[in-house]
Formats: structure tokens, C-alpha cells, sequence
């Protein structure tokens, strides 16, 4: 896997065995989709497995990261991808890699008034967390306004009733799986 565009074009990304990487062609497929909305975007990826989609963007000149899982592995990889371009721990301003629940960490960002532009969701599928986490993020006030969610599931589950505060705008299909784009109300 490798990242796709921007200053870290063609690195490879490594990633646990336990985890299912999105696929280039769906990662590109988002991207194209935000175009302009990543540079100087304020991101948060929850279920962050590898950082794929955090290390994407900041690539595409994102001003900042938060990445998030609550596995060990898939931080120590998100830790290791992070060396690989060369971000040290001193060189890093502006990416923060926690291991935690999701829920728990929305909290805790949320309580330091913490805002995002861009948040990326790929849980694990078939378990309800796809909706269960965009109608946390949405009723939580850590998104700025204008906002995108991006919602990476299985084609057969359900994100149920969009909550009132955003909208969706775009879905796509990519044989199992589906990605679902949402933009923060004004």
C-alpha cells in the first residue's frame, strides 16, 4: 500500500495483519471527491488502523492529524509509518497518535474543545459502530463548520437516520463496500 498523491507520493504505508487497508482506488476515490477541502484541514481518523487516510492527507497538505485505534498493533504501525517519512517524534507537530476507544476518545476531544474539518470513520463492519460513531460525532461538537464525515462501511450496513446537524451528499459503491460522505450543516 502505498500513499497515493502529494509530498509523500509512492511511500509505502505498512500496516497490521489484523486489519482490512482501504483500497488505493477507494482512497483516490475520496480524495478526488474532497479535492480542495484536505490542504490546511484539521483531521481526525477514528478506527485508524494503518493512518492510511490521515497519512493521505496530511501528503495532500493537511495542517494537522489525529489518528486513532484502540489496538496496539495498529498504533505501533501508524508509529512506524510515521518514522518511515520521516516524521520523528520531534518533527511531527501537529500529529497526534493515540491508542483508546473511539467513543471514549471522542469524548476527551470534545471536553479539550477540540474541532475538526475532515473526519474519517472505517470500523469494523457488520458490528452497528458506523452508526453508532457518526451519530456520536455528530452530536458531540467537535466538528467545525462546513465540515466533511467520511464513512467508510459494509455495503449491508445500515448508518440508520441521518442525524439532523449534517447531510449527506454522495455515496458510492465499490463492491462490498460503501463510502458515505457527509457535510456539517452551517
Amino acid at each position: 500500500m502505498r500513499i497515493i498523491a502529494g509530498k509523500y507520493r509512492g511511500r509505502r504505508i505498512s500496516f497490521p495483519a489484523h486489519i482490512r487497508p482501504t483500497q488505493d482506488k477507494v482512497r483516490q476515490a475520496i480524495f478526488d471527491v474532497l479535492a480542495g477541502a484536505v490542504a490546511k484541514a484539521r483531521v481526525l481518523e477514528l478506527f485508524a488502523g494503518s493512518g492510511a487516510m490521515g497519512l493521505e492527507s496530511l501528503s495532500r497538505g493537511a495542517a494537522s492529524a489525529c489518528l486513532i485505534d484502540s489496538d496496539r498493533r495498529s498504533t505501533n504501525a501508524i508509529m512506524r509509518n510515521l518514522e518511515a517519512l520521516g516524521l520523528s517524534e520531534e518533527g511531527r507537530e501537529g500529529v497526534r497518535v493515540y491508542t483508546n476507544d473511539a467513543f471514549r476518545a471522542l469524548k476527551v476531544l470534545e471536553k479539550k474543545g477540540e474541532r475538526f474539518d475532515l473526519v474519517f470513520l472505517d470500523p469494523p463492519y457488520h458490528k452497528g459502530l458506523a452508526k453508532k460513531a457518526l451519530k456520536t460525532i455528530a452530536s458531540s461538537g467537535i466538528l467545525a463548520p462546513r465540515s466533511f464525515v467520511i464513512v467508510e462501511h459494509a455495503g449491508t450496513d445500515d448508518l440508520g437516520d441521518v442525524p439532523e446537524n449534517i447531510t449527506r451528499f454522495k455515496e458510492a459503491d465499490y463492491g462490498d463496500i460503501k463510502v458515505s460522505f457527509f457535510q456539517m450543516r452551517t
